[in-house]
C-alpha cells in the first residue's frame, strides 16, 4: 500500500509541474497576460532595429532575380539556422527554395515572403532621380528585400517568449521564390509542403500598414512559353527550303491580338518574344513566346490558355513547323481569411504607422514628383510624400476590372492565409520600376519593417494561445471561402519549376555587383557604403551628377 501511495503521490506531484506548462500549450493564457506579452514583444523587437535594418540592406544589396536567389537563401537561412531552426533546402526542386521551422506541437503556422527582384531596376537608394549602383543591372524595384527581414525579426522575437512561457506551436518560415514569374507556390502546395499547416501570413512591402480579407479583386494567371521548331536556309538564297519558326510566332501574336476584341474586360494578357532568330540572313528555325494568361475565375483562365494553344496549333499548321509548349508559372485569383485579417487589424492600430522625419518625406515627395506620379490614388485619395493616416481594413472587392496577379492565392485556397502591408515603398510609383527602389534601404523601409514585424508577431502571438481564432479561421474558409469554390491547380502533376529562367542575366551581372555587397561589420549602413547622403535631391547643380557609389573589396 504504502509503495501504491507513493505512486500516486509521484504522479500527482508530476502533474502538477506539468500541468502550467500543459495549459499554456493550450493557450490558457489570460488577457492581462497576453497584453503584457504584446508589450513585450513590440520593445524587443523595437530593440532589434539595427539587426532588422543589417537585413534589409543585405539581401537589397544582392539584388537577385527569380530562381537565382542563392546569396539571398543563404543568407537568409544562415541567420535561422544560427538560431536554431530546422532548414530544409532546394524544396519542390528548386535549388533557392526552403523551408525553416522551429518549436513542436499544433498550430503550425507558415510565415513567408518573396525574395526575387526585378530585371533593370538597379538604383542607388536614396537618390531621388534614375541612378542605377550599375547599368542595366537587376534591382529590387517591388521592394521584395524587405518581407523576409521583417518575418525573421517577428518570429526571433516570437520565439523567446515561446521558450520562457513554454508555449506550443510550430513556426515554419518560407520564401516566394521567383513571384515576379509565379514560379513556385503552386508547386509547394502540389508537393505537400502545407499539407499540415494551420494558417499562413504572407508579408509583402505596400505604402502603409494594413491588411484584407477575401477577394481584393486581383487576377488569375498561368505563365506559358511556346516554342516552335523550323528548318534553317538562306533567307536571300533559297529562302523556300526554310521554315520559319519566327513566322509562326507571329502569325500566333496576330492571332491572339485580334482574339482579345472577344475577350472580357477584365482579362490582362501580355507576352515577349524570348527568341526571334540569330540573324536576318538565315530563316530562324527555331523561335519563341512567353505569355501571361490573366482572368479573374479559374474558368476563364483555362479557357485563354486553350484558346492559346489552339492558336498556336493553327501557327504550326500554317508554316509547317513543330510546335511545344511549357507552362512556367501559375497563379489563382487569391482570396483572404476574414477571422484572422480583423484579428490582425487590431494589432495594426495598436502598432500605427512610423513616424516619418522631415527627410523621409523631403526623398518620398521627390520622387512622386520625378515620376509624375498621380495627384490621387485609386480610391482618390491624396497622394503627397508618405502616407500618415492608417488605412482602414480592406473589406472584399464589389467589382473588379481585373489586375495583377500573385501566387499567394494557390496557398490562400489550401490554408486560411492572410496578406500583411508593411509600409517601406513611396506611394504613387509605377511599379516593377527604378524607382520603387528609392526607399528600400533607407531609414523609410527600415522603421516600416519594424512596424510590420510587430503586426506581424501580435498576430502570431494571438495565434498561439487563442485557439478560437483559427477555429474561426477554418469556419471562414471551410464555410465561406471553399462553400462553392474549389481550387483547381493550373499545373500538371508533371509539370517542373522554370529553374533556369534569369540565369544567364545573373551570370552576366553578378561578378560586377558583387563588389557592391552590403558590409554591416564596416559600415552602419547601406547608404554610408555607398556614401550617400540622405536624402540626395535633384538640384539645378545636380541634375546631370550622379550619387557617390564606390565598391568595397568583398574577399
Amino acid at each position: 500500500m504504502k509503495s501504491t501511495s507513493f505512486k500516486y503521490t509521484l504522479t500527482f506531484l508530476l502533474l502538477g509541474a506539468l500541468l502550467p506548462v500543459v495549459l499554456l500549450g493550450q493557450t490558457k493564457i489570460t488577457d492581462k497576460k497576453l497584453e503584457a506579452l504584446k508589450k513585450e514583444l513590440m520593445a524587443e523587437i523595437e530593440k532589434e532595429k539595427v539587426f532588422t535594418q543589417q537585413m534589409v540592406d543585405m539581401v537589397f544589396s544582392f539584388g537577385e532575380l527569380g530562381f537565382q536567389e542563392t546569396e539571398t537563401s543563404r543568407y537568409l537561412t544562415g541567420i535561422l539556422k544560427k538560431n536554431g531552426f530546422t532548414v530544409e533546402e532546394g524544396i519542390a526542386g528548386i535549388p533557392t527554395a526552403w523551408t525553416a521551422k522551429w518549436g513542436s506541437g499544433k498550430p503550425v503556422i507558415a510565415i513567408g515572403s518573396d525574395i526575387d527582384c526585378i530585371p533593370k531596376a538597379s538604383q542607388k537608394p536614396g537618390v531621388a532621380w534614375h541612378d542605377p549602383i550599375i547599368e542595366g543591372a537587376p534591382g529590387h524595384g517591388e521592394g521584395h528585400n524587405a518581407g523576409e527581414p521583417l518575418n525573421i525579426t517577428a518570429v526571433l522575437a516570437l520565439k523567446k517568449i515561446m521558450e520562457r512561457e513554454h508555449i506550443s506551436g510550430t513556426l515554419m518560415l518560407w520564401p516566394g521564390v521567383a513571384e515576379e514569374q509565379l514560379g513556385t507556390k503552386a508547386f509547394y502546395i502540389r508537393d505537400g509542403y502545407f499539407k499540415n499547416v494551420d494558417a499562413c501570413i504572407f508579408t509583402h512591402v505596400a505604402s502603409n500598414l494594413g491588411v484584407s480579407y477575401g477577394d481584393g479583386g486581383g487576377n488569375g494567371m498561368i505563365s506559358v512559353k511556346f516554342n516552335f521548331d523550323g528548318e534553317s536556309a538562306h533567307s536571300a538564297g533559297a529562302p523556300w527550303r526554310g521554315k520559319s519558326a519566327l513566322d509562326a510566332v507571329e502569325l500566333m501574336n496576330i492571332a491572339w491580338n485580334y482574339h482579345r476584341e472577344h475577350l472580357e474586360p477584365t482579362q490582362r494578357s501580355h507576352y515577349v518574344v524570348t527568341d526571334g532568330g540569330d540573324q536576318p540572313n538565315v530563316v530562324p528555325s527555331k523561335a519563341s513566346v512567353w505569355y501571361y494568361f490573366r482572368e479573374r475565375t479559374y474558368p476563364k483562365i483555362k479557357q485563354m490558355y486553350d484558346d492559346a494553344i489552339n492558336m498556336a496549333k493553327g501557327a504550326e499548321l500554317m508554316t509547317g513547323t513543330k510546335m511545344s509548349y511549357t507552362v512556367l508559372g501559375s497563379a489563382w485569383p487569391g482570396h483572404f481569411n476574414k477571422a484572422i485579417a480583423e484579428r490582425m487589424y487590431e494589432n495594426i492600430k495598436l502598432i500605427g504607422l512610423p513616424e516619418w522625419s522631415a527627410e523621409d518625406q523631403l526623398l518620398a515627395r521627390a520622387v512622386q514628383k520625378e515620376v509624375n506620379a498621380p495627384k490621387t490614388d485609386q480610391r482618390m485619395k491624396p497622394i503627397d510624400g508618405l502616407d500618415t493616416h492608417l488605412d482602414t481594413l480592406g473589406i472584399p472587392a464589389r467589382f473588379s476590372m481585373g489586375g495583377g496577379s500573385d501566387d499567394i492565392a494557390d496557398i490562400s485556397w489550401n490554408v486560411p492565409t492572410v496578406v500583411l502591408r508593411f509600409p517601406s515603398n513611396i506611394p504613387g510609383l509605377p511599379g516593377h520600376h527604378w524607382a520603387n527602389a528609392i526607399s528600400m534601404a533607407t531609414p523609410i523601409a527600415h522603421k516600416g519593417v519594424t512596424a510590420g514585424a510587430k503586426a506581424e508577431a501580435l498576430t502570431l502571438l494571438d495565434m498561439l494561445v487563442k485557439p478560437q481564432l483559427l477555429d474561426s479561421a477554418w469556419s471562414y474558409f471551410k464555410n465561406v471561402q471553399t462553400k462553392d469554390t474549389k481550387y483547381i491547380p493550373l499545373i500538371s502533376a508533371t509539370d517542373k519549376p522554370a529553374v533556369g529562367l534569369n540565369k544567364k542575366i545573373m551570370e552576366e551581372f553578378r561578378p560586377e555587383m558583387k563588389k557592391y555587397y552590403y558590409r554591416p561589420e564596416q559600415f552602419k549602413t547601406y547608404l554610408e557604403q555607398l556614401g550617400i547622403k540622405y536624402p540626395t535631391l535633384k538640384t539645378t547643380e545636380t541634375t546631370s551628377k550622379t550619387a557617390a557609389a564606390t565598391p568595397t573589396d568583398n574577399k
